[in-house]
């Protein structure tokens, strides 16, 4: 069971700001998906430069390691990824032991994760605080094992469930804490890239692997070859980005740009069709119209499609006859200058959730620097 991890872990800290703190906070914040490394790269970033030392623990997910060397970020790898369920299960008890070996070394004053089940457990035995950002209702299993032992949870304003007083609930959505326009511009060189002009019309389709804990038992599409030609008999470029091997006739296909440029490239996509809920938020954040395909609901999706209709839900019967109808329709009659706006009145409406993550990392340690007397 017992996994060394990878190498010795270092803050995240700057010198500038410490000398105004002969104390500092120290902050643990856990990345066991590729998520969790764009979520809270720009709160790391924020609080390192303020003065808290900040580790970061991870666990091998897909691009998780990847992403956080890509974004320089010091981190140690503290288990392996995995390819069934019982693998899961060993991971994950291998990431919470060698967790709670880590932690109890730095003595931190707050643990931050999203999900958060090691993190909150792990922050219970030891008697530190512990800040879970959750958006997953589906994700019963999970929330169940991390819910009674995080000391706080936060949740959009459109998650479905009622936590009770641990519950902090705010107005936006975890994508907006790295694609919100304060925090991303899109670089337009990534077309290039992908071997693709600013004339093209193309779709980023994603296929996922459902072997995540949150996954497991659910479905999307019935079948890539007719995904991609019902969308090319619309005239558009189909890029695939998908966490399984493809079928030899549509590795041609997948993307080929690197991972932690997926975000440029779908901003300039005229649509993504995908099984990722993320991606499809992340999509329509961007203002590119987004349709998500899949038996598993989501609070947010269904949120977005609601109030901006900026993103399309299928998750029934038929629902990839009836996702790519929509999509046709998207491809061969649509205006740009409708998403702008509907992303406009996003925007307007949602807040940075990097705000949100700093303010409640800071109002828990009870740092109370540059507020109002």
């Amino acid at each position: 069971m017992t996994v060394e991890p990878t190498e010795s872990v270092e803050p995240t800290d700057s010198a500038a700001g410490r000398a105004d703190r002969a104390d500092p906070p120290t902050v643990t914040f856990t990345v066991t998906h590729p998520h969790d490394a764009h979520l809270f790269r720009h709160a790391i970033a924020e609080l390192s430069a303020a003065g808290y030392r900040i580790y970061v623990f991870a666990r091998e997910k897909e691009m998780a390691v990847e992403l956080l060397k890509a974004y320089d970020i010091p981190h140690m790898v503290l288990s392996g990824d995995h390819t069934s369920k019982g693998g899961l299960i060993k991971s994950w008890l291998t990431f919470e032991y060698n967790l709670l070996r880590q932690v109890r070394a730095l003595d931190p004053d707050l643990m931050v994760a999203e999900v958060g089940v090691a993190t909150s457990q792990v922050s219970a035995i030891l008697g530190v605080d512990s800040l879970v950002f959750v958006d997953a209702e589906h994700a019963t299993l999970q929330n169940r094992l991390a819910f009674p032992f995080a000391d706080r949870i936060c949740t959009s304003r459109c998650f479905w469930d009622e936590i009770g007083s641990k519950q902090v609930r705010y107005d936006g959505y975890q994508e907006l804490a790295y694609l919100h326009p304060d925090r991303f511009d899109p670089d337009p060189a990534v077309l290039d890239e992908a071997g693709l002009s600013e004339d093209d019309t193309f779709v980023v389709l994603r296929a996922v692997g459902w072997n995540a804990a949150h996954d497991i038992g659910g479905s999307g599409f019935d079948g890539l070859e007719a995904v991609v030609s019902d969308l090319e008999s619309t005239g558009a470029e189909v890029v695939i980005t998908s966490e399984e091997p493809l079928p030899d006739h549509l590795e041609p296909y997948r993307v080929s740009v690197a991972s932690h440029r997926m975000h440029d490239l779908m901003y300039y996509a005229d649509l993504y069709v995908g099984e990722s809920p993320t991606m499809a938020t992340e999509s329509a954040v961007l203002g590119t119209p987004a349709i998500y395909v899949s038996t598993i609901r989501m609070g947010y999706t269904e949120d977005i499609e609601e109030r901006y209709g900026l993103l399309f839900n299928y998750s029934g019967e038929d629902r990839q006859m009836r996702a790519l109808s929509k999509a046709k329709a998207i491809l061969t009659d649509s205006d740009p200058e409708e998403w702008a706006e509907k992303r406009r009145r996003l925007l307007a409406d949602n807040r940075d959730t990097t705000d949100v993550i700093v303010e409640q990392v800071r109002e828990m340690v009870g740092d109370t620097r540059g507020d109002d007397s």
